[in-house]
């Protein structure tokens, strides 16, 4: 007996979610519109169920608080971001300023060549710019810094990059930008590999505070789309304007 070919649901968990993010990313959301599992499916095209799904996995990533009658986007706070950024920093620079301060530690070598092979696999086929960047970007930065021996200040990075996910993921708007993370990242670990921990210090610094200029910027006009409420299809606002 034949059978229609059912829809993967691992695919229609995805499209809801990835669709979500985006109109959170563009602020079409405001901060003050609650999301509503109908409303929200049929603002996307889809059921209530993967967007459910979706509104989960996006409030794990720091995109929705959840009060007590539902779902709310996030705003970005852009001086709690500042001072997670200036941790962020530190724990980054640690990894190599032990080695460089304890003579006696190494790197593992093996682990950074891996991550090297990565990143040139990367460098001959880039992502696309967008939101999914950020966490290729984070693996590379958690990787570096459990290659560096100290697994409690890669769990520290970790939790930190959870709190700025969001502003960040403003920040691989561009080809130009992936392809300047790629090349920064590979240049880290080329100088680390080559022993010369002083200039791949100064490199991981420019890297890590580049990004958050970038990202400031755009983190900003984000913040203004949120506050003024940036208005969402017409059709859906006729009939329910202050939640989704």
């Amino acid at each position: 007996m034949d059978t229609e070919p059912k829809t993967d649901k691992n695919s229609l968990r995805e499209q809801a979610y990835r669709e979500l993010r985006r109109r959170l990313l563009a602020g079409e959301l405001s901060a003050r519109t609650r999301l509503v599992e109908a409303r929200v499916a049929e603002l996307i095209g889809a059921s209530r169920t993967p967007v459910r799904e979706a509104m989960v996995r996006l409030h794990a990533d720091g995109m929705l608080t959840r009060e007590a009658d539902g779902y709310y986007p996030v705003v970005p706070d852009l001086a709690s971001v500042r001072d997670l950024y200036e941790v962020r920093i530190t724990l980054e620079l640690r990894g190599i300023t032990r080695m460089i301060e304890n003579p006696h530690l190494t790197f593992d070598v093996d682990a950074l060549a891996t991550l090297r092979d990565d990143w040139l696999g990367l460098k001959a086929s880039p992502p696309e710019p967008g939101p999914d960047v950020v966490l290729l970007d984070e693996d590379f930065h958690l990787r570096l810094s459990a290659a560096a021996g100290n697994p409690a200040l890669t769990r520290a990075l970790q939790a930190v990059n959870g709190q700025i996910r969001l502003v960040r993921m403003y920040d691989y708007a561009t080809e130009e930008r992936v392809t300047k993370t790629i090349e920064e990242h590979l240049e880290i670990v080329d100088l680390i590999l080559a022993d010369d921990l002083e200039r791949a210090r100064t490199a991981l610094h420019h890297h890590v505070g580049a990004s958050y200029e970038v990202v400031e910027e755009r983190a900003a006009h984000a913040v203004t789309a949120h506050a003024l409420g940036r208005p969402i299809e017409r059709s859906l606002n006729d009939r329910v304007k202050p939640q989704l």
